[in-house]
């Protein structure tokens, strides 16, 4: 079953996502997902605390021309919300590789924000031959060089989850502090983004994706991180973007400092008035730049021979 979300918030948010919903039941956990249009696979991978709802703006722009999927993590969204502690990084990227051998997804252009740059990333060294364009938006994929105060805060015993189960307040922070918009985002899009989080039960991914970052070197993630951060660079022969809000405070320009370092082909877009919510702070810009990289770098020019070769590590 679909979870639907249910708000309270007069404000509707629902004609900014008409999009029909997927499922799959992985590891008997309902998984939504969206599909959309025909053509190239891009595959949208949203972080925490935000949901599908997250790419809605560049689905409607780009499905004429692509076929768009885009999943709720497990815990997140429309999906299901278990509420034992499974929730762990190589969970999500076993579950998103799942979704992609079922979905028999081949020549995947990745476009993931957040903790979907680590589970993707992921999933794509378990399958490299099932992708060919990387395009990333404020994201990490090692273990973190820092860990900024307002993330920590919300990893004290007790007062953390309280914070963020009973209170909501990690995702209705959200909506003012990961976006560069004057009074934060707009009603309707706040109203989006919250709707699927309405209660404790519904909130347990928001908790347990912040718990699973990695404080230490003791904690399981950071080995998954590092053995993912080890292996980007048998990455570095496929097209990478990355188009990053400079003004975000958790990924802070470190981080993509720290990408280039592995993946030093990579074409960068430093946008300097957008914060951790890229896409919503410049979308018209995203757009364009999306837009000409896929363009750029096209699959359908690609024999069979060729596309093998980009896809296999050397």
């Amino acid at each position: 079953m679909i979870h639907q979300p249910t708000t309270n918030d007069p404000v509707d948010w629902r004609n900014l996502y008409p999009f029909d919903s997927h499922l799959l039941t992985i590891g008997e956990v309902p998984y939504h997902y969206l599909d959309e249009g025909e053509g190239d696979a891009l595959l949208m991978l949203h972080g925490n605390p935000t949901w599908s709802f997250l790419w809605r703006n560049l689905i409607s722009e780009f499905r004429q021309d692509y076929r768009l999927i885009a999943p709720d993590h497990m815990g997140c969204g429309m999906s299901g919300k278990p509420q034992q502690n499974i929730y762990t990084l190589q969970k999500h990227v076993d579950n998103l590789i799942e979704l992609i051998e079922r979905l028999d997804l081949r020549q995947v252009t990745l476009l993931a924000h957040d903790w979907g740059g680590a589970i993707g990333l992921g999933a794509a060294l378990a399958v490299p031959d099932r992708f060919a364009r990387f395009i990333l938006f404020n994201t990490g994929a090692f273990p973190p060089p820092f860990v900024p105060w307002r993330i920590r805060i919300c990893r004290l015993p007790w007062l953390g989850t309280w914070a963020i189960r009973r209170l909501n307040l990690f995702a209705r922070c959200a909506m003012w502090m990961a976006t560069t918009q004057r009074g934060g985002l707009p009603k309707s899009a706040r109203a989006g983004f919250l709707a699927p989080y309405d209660c404790w039960q519904h909130r347990v991914a928001l908790d347990q994706f912040v718990r699973d970052i990695p404080l230490s070197t003791r904690h399981p993630t950071y080995k998954t991180l590092k053995s993912i951060e080890d292996r980007l660079p048998t990455l570095a022969h496929f097209p990478f973007q990355f188009i990053w809000g400079m003004k975000d405070w958790c990924f802070r320009p470190e981080c993509l400092e720290r990408f280039h370092r592995w993946l030093p082909h990579a074409e960068i877009h430093r946008l300097q008035e957008a914060g951790h919510f890229v896409t919503e702070d410049a979308h018209n810009l995203v757009v364009s730049l999306v837009s000409d990289f896929l363009a750029r770098h096209q699959l359908d020019v690609l024999g069979p021979q060729e596309s093998l070769r980009l896809a296999t590590p050397p």
